[in-house]
């Protein structure tokens, strides 16, 4: 079997090395301005303010050209600010799908009117994006959507539905995946993207509570709404590539096995207080995963960099990072249970992120492509069917 899946290592340059440290000290300097205060739910939470301070640093869109409001700079360097921002839990959540995927699906697929109109204001961190893609009834399975668009005079009469779109109360646009023609035998046919803006008519965005009592998800409602023609990424038909090409870079990066960082790094410092062998070698095996997770997902970027597009790769590194992410609250569970927790001060750190990772744990899971979803991805990628 020809070999398929390749990861290479990639060891840090001093360069790379001071970029970490000008992250962590600009970190430092915003906590004690008071600007951010990192909480339980860590990189989720969102902060308009801290993303233009961001954008001034020059740290959205760094990848991108110049011209486009970017600052030409590696994969890797982008990587290494990324891991940084989610490991100080700073709240990067109003930008982030603008930054990671967004644009770098206008940068392949999109016009020039449409770079230049949108790709510098992300970089600013002044608009934000959302996925629209998953629906009732299809969740992961994105070949049976039903979302439909239909030629008119000028551009396309967008109707139905989508489901679980994450944060689409905050943000300004959405790329809209949408059938447009005939399915075909693979139902991959006959779907396109589009550019929408959420405040146009026609488009209703109705809040979805989560069982943690919070207002996360949404269902977004298109009503008969008029997309004009130089709102079309790409080419019509050509959707499944494109999206496809989209999932990698949602799949891929750190915010995939990070999200439990902040219970893993309190119980590294509840060691110190409560040692015991079950507990070190516990905790020294996530870290062992953390670092393997870390050198998979950089490589991913130097992929990229490099102008492959990783699917296989992509696939894989989300669905050890889902496991990775979901071992990390129920070791902290085992090793520290409810009775010694109850002992720690009211409003400790540790329990606050503890609880909240275990409310939010089964989702990992699920965005970007259920567990079954992947594994079938990588089987393939893998020639195994």
């Amino acid at each position: 079997m020809t070999e398929l899946i390749k990861f290479l290592i990639y060891d840090e340059a001093p360069e790379l090395l001071d970029l970490r440290r000008q992250v962590r000290a600009f970190i430092e300097e915003e906590k004690s301005a008071g600007r951010i205060k990192p909480g339980p739910y860590g990189w989720a939470e969102p902060s308009s303010d801290f993303s233009r301070a961001l954008g001034r640093k020059g740290w959205i869109g760094m990848t991108w050209p110049r011209e486009y409001g970017g600052h030409e700079r590696s994969a890797i360097e982008r990587f290494v600010v990324t891991e940084e921002l989610l490991a100080a839990g700073a709240p990067v959540r109003a930008h982030w799908v603008a930054d990671r995927q967004s644009g770098p699906l206008l940068l392949k697929f999109g016009t020039k009117a449409q770079r230049e109109k949108f790709l510098p204001e992300i970089a600013k961190g002044e608009c934000y994006f959302c996925i629209g893609m998953s629906e009732a009834d299809s969740g992961s399975d994105l070949a049976s959507i039903r979302m439909k668009a239909t030629k008119v005079d000028g551009g396309w009469r967008v109707t139905g539905s989508k489901l679980w779109t994450s944060n689409a109360h905050r943000v300004h646009m959405m790329i809209l995946f949408a059938r447009t023609g005939p399915r075909g035998e693979s139902r991959r046919e006959g779907v396109s993207q589009f550019l929408v803006d959420l405040s146009w008519s026609g488009i209703t965005v109705r809040p979805i509570i989560n069982l943690a009592g919070e207002h996360d998800f949404n269902e977004v409602i298109f009503e008969d709404v008029f997309v004009p023609d130089d709102m079309v990424i790409g080419t019509i038909g050509n959707g499944w590539q494109q999206v496809t090409n989209e999932l990698v870079y949602e799949r891929s990066g750190p915010d995939r096995w990070m999200s439990t960082y902040h219970v893993l790094s309190g119980m590294t410092g509840k060691l110190k207080k409560f040692p015991s062998e079950t507990r070190r070698d516990t905790v020294a095996r996530l870290v062992a995963r953390l670092w393997t997770m870390h050198q998979m997902s950089c490589s991913i970027a130097g992929m990229l960099e490099n102008g492959i597009t990783p699917h296989t790769e992509a696939a894989l590194v989300k669905d050890l990072g889902t496991c990775f992410e979901q071992d990390i609250p129920e070791a902290a569970r085992t090793l520290f249970p409810e009775e010694l927790r109850s002992t720690f001060p009211e409003n400790d750190p540790f329990n606050e992120a503890l609880r909240y990772s275990t409310l939010y744990a089964p989702a990992y899971s699920i965005r970007g492509g259920t567990k079954e979803i992947l594994r079938g991805i990588i089987a393939k990628g893998l020639e195994l069917r």
